[in-house]
């Protein structure tokens, strides 16, 4: 196994409640929704996985509002509808970058837990008027995996319809050995919601729908001074901690990057031999010079031709370059954008001279 890039974490947590049944039949539905407001607070629920690394507790990736911190409850039910209340653990992620609302996992502790299916986060010991309980997935632990790699894209908003990268870019993944693409779309441009509805049924995309803005009021950067709003960048970090959970037995490997950077092998053909990710950006200023690549056909494509942008940014080493990841799922407990918040084993950083992130932005 390969794994990641270790970094800093100081989780805030918070611990209540003994175990305490409370009813025998509990009226349970999936939710209607990839994020669930928690009743009677200013937090949301994403989705629930059993985590076996830690002796099988139930981790509810979960959005709070770290100005509004109260006790929260897990309610776990079997397939039996039989509900039990157990203690919770709120580990708050580190890189909030000072938005109000951030990724979260809420740990559900107990005994006998593996029988559980569903799972409610509540601010009451008993619930008996909810209805809408999370699926609990990663109930079996695998070691066949459907997908070698998978790229979890970052959250994809606004008007943006750049088909052509688009296209350029999904082709490329073919190429490098990708079999699947997740994106968590909220919204996108006309031409490019056609083409997502072509690659979905081909089978390679899975579109997350995420509806981010109908709950909260998402910043469309990452600088809190400068956009404001709720959540970090229409909450790119709960999608891409969803996205590692949610491909921890599909999937081998797990490539988090943004949906304008593809991470390039130069010294292989393909990405299997590689464990991590380069920075380097690739500026839209400069042209291939030969003109090979300003294809007739693609005049009237709406997006950036990413074939004529071969020129890279030279290293800037007084300032940060940030990393982007290839990473195994299952080492993965928290992560950030650039970087691991915590994982098991080791890191390995990529020599420039094998492999390169093309970011043509």
């Amino acid at each position: 196994a390969r794994h990641l890039i270790l970094h800093w974490n100081q989780s805030l947590k918070m611990t209540h409640l003994h175990n305490h049944a409370f009813c025998n039949t509990c009226k349970i539905t999936d939710p209607l929704n990839s994020i669930t407001p928690i009743k009677d607070s200013e937090h949301f629920m994403v989705s629930a996985f059993i985590d076996h690394r830690l002796d099988g507790v139930i981790r509810v990736i979960s959005i709070i509002n770290r100005n509004s911190l109260q006790p929260l409850y897990c309610i776990h039910c079997s397939a039996e509808q039989v509900c039990k209340t157990v203690h919770t653990e709120v580990q708050i992620h580190d890189d909030h970058f000072a938005f109000p609302f951030h990724v979260s996992d809420v740990i559900c502790k107990g005994r006998h837990m593996q029988n559980a299916t569903h799972v409610l986060i509540s601010t009451k010991d008993s619930d008996n008027s909810a209805t809408e309980y999370l699926p609990i997935k990663n109930r079996v632990r695998m070691n066949t995996f459907k997908y070698n790699f998978t790229v979890c894209s970052s959250n994809l908003f606004g008007d943006y319809n750049s088909v052509l990268q688009f296209v350029q870019t999904m082709e490329m993944y073919k190429l490098l050995g990708v079999q699947h693409v997740v994106i968590y779309k909220t919204s996108c441009g006309p031409d490019l919601e056609k083409l997502l509805k072509h690659y979905e049924t081909e089978g390679i995309l899975e579109i997350v729908p995420w509806p981010i803005d109908q709950f909260l009021n998402p910043a469309s950067g990452w600088n809190f001074q400068e956009h404001k709003g709720d959540i970090h960048y229409y909450g790119q970090l709960v999608t891409l901690n969803e996205c590692i959970y949610r491909h921890m037995y599909q999937s081998k490997y797990v490539l988090l990057n943004d949906i304008d950077e593809i991470i390039m092998p130069y010294k292989h053909t393909s990405l299997p031999s590689l464990m991590e990710d380069l920075h380097h950006v690739f500026p839209t200023t400069q042209f291939e010079e030969s003109g090979k690549f300003k294809r007739a056909e693609w005049n009237n494509i709406p997006g950036f031709n990413i074939m004529e942008h071969i020129y890279r940014e030279p290293n800037r080493k007084n300032i940060y370059n940030p990393t982007k990841m290839i990473v195994n799922p299952r080492k993965v407990q928290q992560t950030s954008v650039h970087t691991s918040l915590q994982n098991y084993g080791y890191i390995h950083r990529v020599e420039f001279h094998v492999s390169r992130m093309v970011h043509v932005r």
